[in-house]
């Protein structure tokens, strides 16, 4: 069974817990849990940070471009980018394609052409 303390008898008991611990403890015990959390925070922006380079959140390509071809798809886990209408591209699961505005913005992120998706070619990246 719970049972439920008073705010005056909750205060005594930290006071009491209070002096069971040194302050220096106590104070180095905050600085180590804030850093941890700063540093944790930091971690996780740069993570997020890093995965939105040079990528277009988009689930399909708009028709403007799909119509002159400029944009081209990626797999998250892959190193070959691809034409929307290539093979290789209908293969990638719709959650992890990664969409770019052109095959020079495919390149900068580190992806290279497929060699089996006709009309991509590295003389074609400007």
């Amino acid at each position: 069974m719970i049972s439920l303390i008073t705010i005056a008898e909750a205060r005594e008991k930290c006071k009491s817990m209070a002096a069971r611990v040194p302050r220096d403890v106590f104070i180095l015990a905050v600085l180590v849990l804030a850093s941890v959390l700063s540093f944790g925070l930091g971690y996780l922006a740069g993570l997020d940070v890093r995965n939105m380079d040079g990528v277009i959140l988009e689930t399909a390509p708009t028709t403007a471009t799909a119509a002159t071809g400029q944009q081209v798809v990626a797999s998250k886990s892959g190193t070959k980018y691809y034409l929307p209408d290539c093979a290789g591209a209908n293969r990638i699961a719709e959650a992890n394609k990664v969409w770019f505005a052109s095959a020079a913005a495919a390149v900068s992120a580190g992806y290279t052409p497929a060699a089996n998706c006709t009309g991509l070619s590295s003389a074609s990246i400007k």
